[in-house]
């Protein structure tokens, strides 16, 4: 990956930074997204400083802010040659049937519809006439039904869809896929092993949940050239709880 630059939305922490720090690691220049300025500065610093990485703060549902994100990397990197859409968010717990459908919508513009916004933007200035790689993080959510956040799982559900989709749309020059994590210790997580992770745990065969660096080495794979016959495909993360029908 080395001169190859990266755009990791989400970045300032958790999965999005680790798989940052795993592009960094391997060559490449990364710009990382957040809504707080004061997090993604500690970011850039973890890799390495305004020599490997660009913060730019903003919402991911702001079209204004990704048009500014993908610029802003073409102006500082000259390139953009991997996009990782990472952002997430759920808000809500509780059956569907009781969902409040503003923050269904909030969840859906966030998780999904900025992701292509991404894309799009991406593939105008830059995948478009140079190819690429681009990488989905959805969920396990997506896949199996889980109580009580049934929309975040049905957004994570729609992108693998749409990785299938722009993988045809967009090939043979861009390659489009997703990873499927199971339980990640993040943040983010934290409400599903926080005060039992051994209880949660003892569910998958590999007897740990998993951490940050394992979701990054499977990016970093699927967006190198490695990765150069894949496409329009789903790499399930989880232990091996789903082998169990578990989740």
């Amino acid at each position: 990956m080395q001169g190859r630059a990266a755009l990791v939305t989400g970045g300032s922490r958790g999965i999005g930074l680790a798989i940052a720090q795993e592009l960094v690691r391997r060559g490449a220049r990364v710009t990382v997204t957040a809504r707080k300025p004061e997090e993604l500065a500690a970011a850039v610093e973890a890799l390495g400083g305004d020599e490997h990485a660009l913060a730019v703060s903003g919402n991911a549902g702001d079209p204004e802010h990704r048009t500014d994100a993908v610029a802003r990397t073409l102006e500082r990197f000259g390139r953009l040659d991997m996009l990782v859409n990472n952002v997430g968010i759920n808000p809500i717990y509780g059956p569907l049937v009781e969902a409040d459908l503003g923050a269904v919508r909030k969840i859906m513009d966030v998780n999904y519809v900025a992701a292509l916004g991404f894309v799009q933007e991406a593939h105008r200035d830059w995948l478009g006439g140079h190819g690429g790689s681009v990488l989905f993080i959805a969920s396990v959510a997506g896949l199996r039904c889980a109580e009580g956040i049934g929309a975040y799982g049905s957004s994570k559900a729609a992108l693998f869809h749409l990785a299938m989709q722009l993988a045809v749309e967009l090939g043979p020059g861009v390659r489009v896929n997703a990873l499927a994590p199971a339980v990640v210790k993040t943040k983010f997580a934290t409400a599903l092993y926080e005060g039992r992770e051994a209880a949660v745990a003892d569910a998958y065969p590999l007897k740990r949940l998993g951490v940050p660096e394992d979701v990054a080495r499977a990016a970093a794979f699927l967006l190198s050239d490695e990765a150069s016959w894949v496409t329009g495909q789903t790499l399930v993360l989880d232990g091996g709880v789903m082998s169990r029908g578990q989740l």
